[in-house]
């Protein structure tokens, strides 16, 4: 191939997804960019991958320089490669995402990040390079994987009502859910333990308290379990 060269100009770049859910909203983790290109406007922690790095090192590395964020799990979900999707040239960037407990990290703004800041994810509707496209490719991954398996049950308290697990479902999938098919759909699952126990100190009727069984979960796997809901 006479002009190999040609094919080792492009760059390559992630860029991470980071949904968190605070009790009624979906929420995405934000970045406003303090260099060019797309200076001042908002975009999702990304940035390139050093010529000498592995790509999920690069992941978790560039989300650390950009809001302090660690030991997150990223899952990767997709390549976005569209000739002119960046103005200094060819970057094929990989799409990460994650979703993560808002109250248990403290993300900061670092290295050219000038800001962060928590954004409903019905709120946004553009962001910096093709970074809106990345972030409802990364949602619909969201919303797949929550109709086939429990995600985001690390998101509710040890003890949670069914109401605060309809909200958390209804958040991700964007839309209301009738309130006596959900929970009779959840209930049949049997990954759900009732703690015969009720809420307390509330200003309504004290709801029933519910836990997560894992262990059941696991066993319904292994027999073959439909999580749509």
């Amino acid at each position: 191939m006479s002009n190999s060269r040609e094919y080792f100009k492009s760059a390559v770049s992630v860029d991470n997804v980071i949904f968190g859910f605070d009790d009624t909203d979906l929420k995405v983790l934000l970045i406003k960019r303090g260099e060019e290109p797309f200076f001042g406007e908002w975009a999702l922690p990304g940035d390139l991958v050093y010529p000498n790095e592995d790509i999920n090192t690069a992941a978790n590395r560039i989300l650390f320089d950009l809001t302090g964020l660690e030991n997150v799990y990223l899952e990767q979900v997709s390549t976005f490669g569209e000739v002119d999707r960046h103005p200094k040239g060819r970057v094929i960037t990989i799409g990460y995402f994650s979703l993560i407990n808002i109250e248990k990290v403290s993300p900061r703004a670092s290295s050219f990040a000038n800001e962060i800041s928590w954004k409903n994810v019905r709120d946004v509707k553009e962001l910096a390079f093709d970074h809106f496209k990345i972030m409802t490719t990364c949602l619909y991954r969201l919303q797949t994987n929550l109709k086939l398996k429990p995600i985001g049950f690390e998101l509710l308290p040890e003890r949670f009502t069914l109401t605060e697990l309809q909200l958390l479902y209804e958040s991700v999938l964007g839309k209301q859910l009738d309130k006596r098919n959900f929970r009779k759909k959840i209930t049949k699952m049997n990954i759900i333990k009732d703690l015969n126990i009720y809420q307390t100190g509330v200003a309504h009727r004290p709801a029933r308290l519910y836990s997560f069984d894992a262990e059941s979960y696991q066993q319904a796997l292994k027999e073959g379990i439909t999580f749509e809901i």
